[in-house]
């Protein structure tokens, strides 16, 4: 028997990711529908009834929490998260399926297996799904999309500057301010890295040393140096940025 799925993800670059690295670990698998938000995702549900929704939790306007809350009991659910390891307690403690930004290869593998398992002793879903989603949602951030931070305010004697994160290449420790590098210069600001690291929006802003945080958008490129560390080159920038070990991780599927 075939089985169905559909991809609910705002970043068109993970869908297309996760659509690839599917075909491959699970060619029987068909991907009936993609969903760019929490709305199409609620259509897909309705029109396709699949079996698997891959289901980002962070989604503009309705969530993916929102759908969750609606859809659970009908099909399985495996949420995608850029969430800490705090964050992501919350579904080890329920035993729910998640993929953690960026979603490697080998994590994918696993997920896929026990959802052939759970599929194969039971179709359905089992009872009580709904009420895990709102353990799991009581456990989360209370932040929503529209909370994090999005101009950072800079003084530059007199004058405050507001400078939009997206325009942010990358912030970098400087004794106790922080330096913020945009293509026009760099600012000073007060806000340490790991106060940016929990007002940032964590799909768009990773932490790769515990000075340094980079836009996402922003990378090129990385490499490994000869003892190992990771080397992050942006686009039309010309330092390299060094990837300490507890964050290469996030680059397993470059």
């Amino acid at each position: 028997m075939t089985y169905k799925a559909i991809i609910a993800d705002d970043e068109k670059e993970l869908r297309v990711y996760l659509r690839s690295m599917l075909s491959e670990v699970w060619p029987e698998l068909i991907i009936c529908g993609e969903a760019q938000n929490g709305k199409e995702a609620l259509a897909l549900m309705e029109s396709m009834e699949p079996q698997v929704v891959f289901l980002d939790i962070k989604m503009p306007g309705v969530t993916g929490m929102d759908v969750a809350k609606r859809i659970a009991g009908t099909c399985r659910i495996v949420f995608v998260t850029a969430f800490d390891q705090y964050a992501v307690e919350a579904f080890e403690r329920e035993a729910v399926d998640y993929l953690l930004k960026p979603v490697s290869k080998d994590r994918l593998i696993q997920t896929v297996e026990r959802l052939k398992n759970q599929i194969n002793t039971s179709v359905e879903p089992p009872d009580g799904l709904a009420g895990v989603v709102e353990q799991i949602i009581s456990r989360l951030p209370g932040r929503s999309g529209t909370d994090f931070l999005r101009w950072i305010k800079t003084q530059q004697k007199d004058t405050v500057r507001l400078i939009p994160a997206e325009e942010v290449d990358y912030f970098s420790a400087d004794d106790k301010y922080t330096l913020v590098i945009t293509k026009d210069g760099e600012s000073l600001i007060k806000k340490s890295i790991k106060e940016l690291a929990q007002e940032l929006d964590p799909h768009q802003f990773w932490q790769i040393h515990r000075g340094t945080i980079v836009n996402v958008v922003r990378i090129d490129k990385m490499s490994r140096s000869i003892t190992g560390r990771g080397m992050l080159k942006l686009k039309d920038r010309p330092e390299l940025l060094t990837v300490s070990r507890g964050y290469l991780h996030l680059f397993k599927q470059m």
